[in-house]
């Protein structure tokens, strides 16, 4: 392995609307924001991840700021793999003599279409990748919550990304039966931007609602204990000119109210459609959390007043599906689930 090893790089990329994610020799390598900026005069890529984070809300307009993964799914083909190439390259300072090839495991949402699949396979192709393989979320998710997937027990995983919430039930190293909808993290920030639209009359953009959302989101209008209030900023619609309010962690309950909602029906949608002896598996190990939208504050305890079931939050939720999905690039023979084609 030795030798080969210089001339073979075998990584694992979680390709999420928010965030991608690419881990190398069991270390998370690059951890970025899924977001290119764009020259529109010359079409060059200017920045990826984080400087294009920066820049985005920002821009005059010769410059765009583009996200190539809308609801979990590659939006626009090129800025995609110019993303997954920078991002690549983002892994090391120094730039090899030889380019290696390299073997990739790239997580997908379980209710992608077979032209969506192909368009994530063939983006990674294009950056590089000789090896490809696909694997679901969930299941990802699951071997990072570290739940043995192949055992002929089920387990149901509620992953809450950027642009999809997946629902699976798992056993035998197969998903029995899921649910995936567009509800996620950027249905949240969406909602919190209505929110303070309607209710302040201020308009403020999607970086601010995101901030908001992780300084005092909470899914529930009463919390032990409470995060503090936020102060946030933006343009007054009434008088054109800058304002600050402060906004209370009940308030962005009511605002997030809704989209919770779907994502509970989803819930027990999946669970109608599970069969009897997994119900009774799932009655015992109970519902398992992950993804960034997991970390919402009372997510947990009002998931599990909806099913009456116990809801666990799976260890650091944001990387749970990257670590899921490097060991799987690790054990891909033993894993059958993986996709090649």
């Amino acid at each position: 392995m030795g030798l080969f090893s210089f001339f073979t790089q075998d990584i694992a990329i979680d390709l999420g609307t928010a965030n991608t994610l690419i881990i190398h020799n069991d270390k998370v390598v690059v951890d970025q924001p899924s977001i290119v900026a764009k020259d529109r005069m010359t079409g060059e890529i200017i920045a990826v991840g984080k400087k294009a984070m920066q820049m985005h809300g920002k821009t005059h307009e010769d410059i765009k700021t583009i996200r190539p993964l809308k609801d979990g799914v590659i939006a626009d083909f090129n800025a995609a793999e110019h993303m997954i190439r920078g991002m690549i390259a983002m892994m090391s300072e120094k730039k090899p003599l030889i380019t290696p090839s390299m073997k990739m495991v790239i997580c997908i949402p379980s209710g992608i279409t077979e032209v969506e699949k192909r368009a994530v396979k063939d983006s990674a192709e294009h950056a590089g990748g000789k090896e490809v393989y696909l694997i679901h979320e969930p299941m990802a998710a699951a071997i990072g919550i570290g739940i043995d997937v192949l055992e002929p027990m089920g387990n149901m995983i509620i992953d809450i990304g950027g642009g999809t919430s997946e629902i699976a039930v798992i056993a035998l190293g197969g998903i029995v039966c899921d649910k995936s909808i567009r509800v996620a993290g950027d249905d949240f920030t969406n909602d919190i931007v209505e929110y303070m639209r309607r209710q302040h009359n201020l308009l403020i953009g999607e970086r601010s609602a995101e901030q908001i959302k992780i300084e005092c989101g909470s899914a529930v209008t009463e919390l032990e204990n409470p995060p503090e209030d936020y102060a946030v900023q933006g343009r007054d619609l009434m008088t054109g000119t800058p304002k600050e309010i402060v906004v209370s962690y009940s308030e962005i309950a009511h605002a997030l109210d809704k989209s919770i909602a779907k994502i509970e029906d989803a819930v027990l949608s999946a669970l109608e459609m599970t069969p009897p002896e997994l119900s009774a598996d799932i009655y015992k190990t109970g519902l398992y959390l992950a993804g960034g939208g997991s970390m919402l504050r009372g997510l947990d305890r009002r998931v599990s007043a909806k099913t009456k079931l116990p809801v666990h939050i799976a260890e650091d939720p944001l990387r749970c599906v990257a670590r899921g999905t490097g060991m799987a690039l690790k054990n891909v023979s033993k894993f059958p689930f993986l996709m090649k084609n």
